[in-house]
């Protein structure tokens, strides 16, 4: 008896032993980049131009490339669908004039704001980059804070909703202004997961202009609704209280039930005594 209980004893500790490597496994995918590839197909649906302020700037999808061509000196602008758990990474790169054309070197930054036009810092990456008069690119990116789901009204948080990349050349001087330049920017997601979920939700995605309506004469009446944003994640906005964390809460339960039977199971002792003649 006392041999089959340790031999069952040891099978449920290596039972516990193995489950989180089982549950990590299946719950990797989870941590998996979220963002589509860029497909042939894809690409060609890309935007190649960019807008010229906030009110219009050319919306792109995740993980797509544009193009635009502009001038040193323009503001352009692009904007792009985040919801909670991503982390975007903005990357962009800006194709200079020929070394010949170009009297100085060149200061180029992008900028990223929130639905709420606030400015959004980024976590890591190269915001802001000076070319050099013989460079022939240069290259900028910005990763920004996880995006949460609810957050105090005082904070500056990165919430659900449409989000702003600003790109431009600061400190040009008058011979560089308004020379040729072309422009790739492309957004990538990390889905975070549950580390970054909060308990709260945003009513409605920080999307501008989405519920904009205003009275129009009969003739104007199919103009009457006005949406400053139309993109959202290919799954919808997901901003809510599930994530991915309720699961490893669940499997921490299980695993300290599982650890307090085996403990019982190697401490209760053999069982009953065995009963001793009197006067031995």
């Amino acid at each position: 008896m006392r041999i089959r209980r340790v031999l069952s004893t040891a099978a449920l500790l290596a039972g516990v032993a193995a489950a989180p490597a089982l549950l990590g496994a299946a719950a990797s995918p989870a941590v998996a980049d979220s963002s589509p590839s860029a497909s042939p197909s894809d690409d060609d649906a890309a935007p190649t131009e960019a807008g010229t302020s906030f009110r219009t700037a050319t919306e792109i999808e995740q993980g797509l490339r544009a193009t635009a061509s502009g001038s040193a000196g323009d503001y352009l602008y692009w904007s792009f669908p985040a919801d909670a758990g991503q982390r975007p990474t903005v990357k962009a790169t800006v194709k200079l004039p020929e070394a010949s054309r170009r009297a100085s070197a060149e200061t180029w930054q992008i900028d990223v704001y929130d639905g709420l036009r606030r400015r959004q810092a980024c976590q890591f990456g190269s915001q802001t980059r000076t070319a050099a008069t013989d460079a022939a690119s240069v290259e900028l990116s910005c990763t920004l804070r996880t995006v949460r789901a609810w957050s105090e009204t005082w904070a500056n948080d990165p919430l659900p909703g449409t989000y702003y990349i600003r790109l431009t050349a600061t400190g040009l001087g008058a011979a560089d202004l308004g020379l040729p330049v072309s422009t790739d920017v492309q957004v990538d997601s990390k889905d975070i997961g549950g580390s970054a979920a909060v308990d709260g939700s945003l009513a409605e995605p920080l999307v501008p202009g989405i519920a904009t309506t205003a009275e129009k004469s009969d003739e104007e009446s199919d103009s009457a609704t006005a949406a400053l944003s139309s993109l959202e994640p290919d799954d919808g906005w997901t901003s809510g209280w599930w994530s991915d964390r309720w699961v490893w809460t669940a499997v921490g339960g299980v695993l300290a039930a599982l650890a307090g039977i085996g403990g019982y199971a190697l401490t209760r002792g053999t069982g009953r005594p065995s009963r001793v003649p009197p006067g031995a």
